[in-house]
């Protein structure tokens, strides 16, 4: 599986009609949905915004893809098939097109936005996808610098921290790096 870190976007013209690819990382469905909001709100006079995601949660995939008004299937699933054949993950990928008064038929809808979807893809970034894991401890002042050692050589970082008798923190690190860290530093501690 691949993600990708940032937004990147292409830019092309079939038969007048103006065509943007936009690949951006999303890590849930109400970004996605705000992502779209805001892509409605910068193009007001665009012809239809079609979309594709696949998000991974606890429970699985989500994946959703819209046509936005062009004909069934020649745009959403076009775009979602690229998602899928890469193994894209926690990805939206948004195509916006201004009709430029020629007609392309369904044929040429499709392979206008599929085109589209596979050219923004290519000059993506694209990088393993690394599950990661969120988790809270409770420190004393004395073990935090070791930690911190540990946790950078382990790829994680700490998100949040609370500084009271004891330190409280919360880390996010890959998950296949959690049990490490945890026998590390519990071994380092042990009296």
């Amino acid at each position: 599986m691949q993600c990708v870190k940032s937004h990147y976007t292409i830019e092309d013209s079939i038969k007048k009609s103006r065509f943007i690819g936009v690949l951006m990382p999303c890590l849930n469905e109400v970004e996605a949905g705000d992502y779209l909001k805001q892509y409605h709100l910068d193009h007001p006079n665009a012809s239809h915004i079609t979309f594709a995601y696949r998000i991974k949660t606890g429970n699985g995939f989500i994946s959703r893809f819209n046509d936005a008004g062009e004909p069934s299937g020649t745009a959403g699933k076009p775009i979602f098939q690229h998602l899928e054949g890469k193994e894209l993950i926690n990805v939206l990928l948004v195509v916006i097109r201004y009709f430029g008064g020629i007609k392309l038929g369904a044929g040429g809808l499709t392979r206008a936005y599929s085109n589209t979807a596979k050219r923004v893809i290519e000059i993506a970034g694209l990088h393993p996808y690394i599950e990661c894991v969120e988790k809270r401890l409770t420190l004393d002042y004395k073990q935090m610098q070791m930690f911190e050692y540990l946790l950078k050589k382990l790829d994680g970082e700490i998100i949040s921290q609370d500084f009271a008798e004891q330190i409280h923190l919360t880390i996010l690190l890959p998950k296949h790096n959690l049990k490490e860290l945890t026998e590390s530093f519990i071994g380092l501690y042990s009296v």
